[in-house]
Formats: structure tokens, C-alpha cells, sequence
């Protein structure tokens, strides 16, 4: 018996083709569930396979009717701080870019995405970074702004800066896409996440599910 239509199981491989962790987003006490959830959100549309929090201050609970699922497709680290945060980064080869309007390095257009993998991070919603992260920044990303607000809320920050990112990474980044035994991983990942009783249909077909 069929368990997934091969239009979903392309659909599936498709995705996992353009996942990437080069590019990982953190989220440091986001305290509203909407824009939790927007962030989440933002990752799965752009293909960010992986993104951090830290919740020292507050839990980091995506709201439900705007997350609608995208959950099951981002891989969610949690950091008992912001320092156990920036050593992880730090260990796995990233570059912390801190993004903030009060300071400035880079935009969305000149950051070098061809430089390394990166760590994007995105404080607070009143307080921006923390002081720790501010420390510890490689680079500080603003968006430019024309009118007289002088930032957007974290949400449409995000948006913009993960499309343009993204973008740039996949035009002019080498290895930003997951290798090939890591995406059947995750397709396989996927599949035993959204077919019923998916590992009891593997053992039968002989498959070890204990892995």
C-alpha cells in the first residue's frame, strides 16, 4: 500500500534540495507568540532547515494560528543562555551578525555572504540584542531606512532580511546546501513525521527505526 503520494514525496525532496544551515537564525527572548511564530515562519519559507533561542527572560511559544504547523519543518535548538548560545555558534564555524538599527556594518545588500556561515541574531522586541550578543557580534546588520522611523518590528525585519540573504547566499555561497545523505535524512525525517504509524511501516518493510 502506497503511504505517500509521489507528488508529496517530491514535494518533500524538492524542499529538502534547497534546505540549508549556512545560513541559522536566532531568536534571543522573543516574547511575543505571533512574532515567535512569524520567525519560524520565515526560516521554513526561506529554507533555513535550523534556528536558536535563547529564553532566559521569557519562553519562546510560537502562537499556533500563526505558526500553523510550519514547526514540524525547522529544527528548533533551545540554549540555557546567551553565552551556551554563542560558544554552540562559535564551535560550528559561524560568524555572529547581530542585527540591530542603532548600529551598522553591513545591510542585507553588502553583508559578504560568501565569507563563512552565518549566525543572524534578532534581540528582544523593545531592547534589540543584549549586551552579551553586542559583545560578542563579528558584524552588526541594519536595514537602511528612508522615512522617519528609524526600525521594523522584528517580524518584518526578519522577512526582509532572510529573502535578501537567502537570495544572495544561493546566487553566490559555496556548500550553503545540505548534502545529499543529509537530505534523504531529512525527507525520511518528514515522511515519518507526517505518515500515521510510519515507523511500524518500516519495520515491517525491514527498515531499522531505531536510528
Amino acid at each position: 500500500m502506497r503511504c505517500v503520494t509521489p507528488e508529496r514525496l517530491a514535494a518533500f525532496e524538492r524542499a529538502a534540495a534547497m534546505r540549508t544551515r549556512y545560513l541559522t537564525v536566532v531568536a534571543e527572548n522573543t516574547y511575543h507568540g505571533q512574532n515567535a511564530a512569524a520567525l519560524v515562519r520565515h526560516c521554513e519559507a526561506f529554507g533555513i532547515q535550523q534556528m536558536h533561542t535563547v529564553e532566559t527572560l521569557c519562553p519562546f511559544r510560537p502562537s499556533a494560528d500563526v505558526v500553523r504547523g510550519t514547526d514540524k519543518w525547522v529544527d528548533i535548538m533551545r540554549h540555557d543562555s546567551t553565552a551556551a548560545m554563542l560558544a554552540s555558534l562559535r564551535a560550528a564555524g559561524y560568524r555572529i551578525v547581530a542585527t540591530t538599527p542603532h548600529r551598522r556594518s553591513c545591510t542585507p545588500e553588502s553583508l559578504d555572504v560568501g565569507a563563512g556561515p552565518i549566525a543572524l541574531v534578532f534581540g528582544t522586541e523593545r531592547e534589540g540584542i543584549s549586551p552579551e550578543v553586542a559583545a560578542a557580534a563579528d558584524e552588526f546588520l541594519c536595514i537602511p531606512m528612508c522615512g522617519m522611523v528609524e526600525s521594523l518590528n522584528v517580524s518584518a525585519s526578519a522577512a526582509i532580511v532572510l529573502y535578501r540573504l537567502s537570495e544572495r547566499m544561493r546566487a553566490g555561497a559555496g556548500g550553503w546546501r545540505l548534502a545529499g545523505r543529509e537530505q534523504r535524512e531529512l525527507v525520511l525525517r518528514w515522511l515519518r513525521g507526517t505518515v500515521r504509524s510510519a515507523d511500524d511501516i518500516l519495520r515491517r518493510a525491514g527498515f531499522d527505526t531505531d536510528r
